[in-house]
């Protein structure tokens, strides 16, 4: 266990040194449905140890994977530090706090249903949406996963916490190949628990409701219109905001947020946090990977910018402390991560439970023309910090007179999130989980809309 490789860096490191170390073992079982035929079921294990220390000032990683069923094997735990020491001799000074030992708080992170289910019981999950999906001229694919693992975290400070968490994650996506045309509308629901009927019925009407819409094809506006981004549509809008947000990009100077803590950089409307302790989320946590307890962390109030995430590196670079965001695989050192990303002031529902809503969040109405956006093509690419996007709809439909007209091809959408967000003209009724992001619909004016 890594308490072992702990004490033995007490052993060996100096004083003023310190080390921390992290253990996780992962079992993932996989079923995937494509073209509405079972097409692979199977069950993977992963484990692993991450040991960092601090030596003379300066910090040193190492990871392995030869890890046995009690953890890291005897002969294996004296090179692995080795590994890290001879790393520390390369690498840059920090003054590295590591955390002293605090009380944990508790968060549901396990399903005993969802760890207990059987491969066949996985299955049947698929075969459930398969049939509800079919549809004459369209293909269907289905893929489910299941995770159980197991983390330990622990530092020569005293501090250590262990969790166990479950992650089930379906997705649904139906294709329809006429002519020249490809239409692909999907979705996906994660929890730590198996799905109810209720969820898995929610994902078919979110999928067909969409689908229907996207039969008739219209040509798209031109110009500076009001566009509905829907939860799934958003990562163009909100990526700049989290990256600006992240300490890290505060420390390499290139966060335009860097300087603007206190300030109305924002609608009135935009709230932003980041919960590491939402029941039933599959980032949810009692601690971060470097023994800091998790916390909520208000990172936009009311469009006043409020703090930033750090782990305990970007902490100490920033003479700051750090928010519980520290994140770390096998083989590198922590950085800081989000967890559970919530937009808004809206209530988060409970673990499981799903509210579809209405396509849009009844934001459709009241405008006579422009664009509902679902889902853009090459969103994250490039230089996005600075806020400009300029993105392909990848699915997106016409609105006139308050109404869904059809489905838009060859368009693009393109601004600026730090000038849009200054005027959010609403927020849908329909806040949802997208992945780690719960947001509702929102309403952005004067975004570019082109024909490609």
């Amino acid at each position: 266990m890594i308490e072992e490789l702990l004490e033995l860096a007490r052993r060996r490191l100096e004083p003023g040194d310190g080390a921390d170390a992290l253990e996780r073992r992962v079992e993932r079982t996989s079923v995937a449905f494509e073209w509405g035929r079972l097409k692979a079921a199977g069950v993977t294990e992963e484990a692993g140890v991450n040991v960092r220390v601090l030596h003379r000032g300066r910090v040193g990683v190492a990871g392995t994977t030869a890890v046995g069923g009690d953890g890291v094997a005897a002969q294996h735990a004296a090179p692995l530090l080795d590994r890290a020491l001879a790393s520390a001799e390369l690498g840059e000074e920090i003054a590295l706090a590591f955390p002293a030992p605090a009380k944990l708080p508790r968060v549901a992170t396990h399903g005993a249903r969802a760890a207990d289910a059987s491969l066949a019981r996985l299955i049947e999950i698929g075969s459930f949406l398969l049939e509800r999906l079919a549809r004459e001229g369209c293909q269907v694919n289905v893929a489910i996963e299941r995770e159980v693992a197991d983390t330990r975290v622990a530092n020569t400070a005293g501090a250590q916490g262990s969790y166990r968490t479950t992650g089930v994650a379906v997705s649904a996506d139906v294709w329809r190949i006429a002519g020249d045309d490809v239409l692909a509308i999907g979705d996906t629901i994660e929890s730590t628990d198996l799905p109810s009927e209720d969820a898995l019925a929610g994902v078919v009407r979110s999928i067909t409701s969409r689908l229907d819409h996207a039969l008739r094809i219209v040509a798209p506006s031109e110009g500076a219109l009001p566009v509905v981004f829907t939860p799934a549509g958003l990562s163009a809008v909100l990526l700049p905001v989290t990256q600006g947000l992240s300490g890290k990009a505060v420390l390499q100077g290139i966060s335009p947020l860097a300087t603007r803590v206190g300030e109305q950089v924002f609608d009135q409307r935009l709230s932003l946090t980041d919960d590491p302790l939402v029941p039933g989320r599959t980032a949810s946590r009692p601690l971060d990977d470097e023994c800091v307890p998790s916390r909520a962390t208000c990172l936009v109030e009311r469009g006043v910018v409020q703090r930033f995430i750090y782990d305990l590196e970007t902490a100490a670079r920033a003479k700051s402390a750090s928010t519980g965001h520290g994140q770390r695989g096998i083989f590198g050192k922590p950085v800081p991560a989000y967890t559970n990303i919530i937009v808004g002031d809206a209530r988060v529902p409970g673990p499981g439970s799903r509210v579809p809503g209405e396509l849009g969040g009844g934001l459709l109405k009241g405008i006579k023309d422009g664009l509902l956006v679902d889902d853009l093509i090459g969103v994250g690419q490039g230089n996005v910090i600075g806020g400009a996007f300029s993105h392909p709809v990848a699915l997106a439909y016409r609105i006139e007179r308050g109404e869904i007209a059809g489905r838009v091809k060859d368009a693009a959408v393109a601004g600026n999130v730090y000038e849009l967000l200054k005027r959010i003209a609403g927020l849908g009724n329909d806040a949802r989980w997208a992945g780690a992001r719960f947001t509702p619909s929102l309403l952005l004016e004067g975004v570019s809309v082109a024909r490609r």
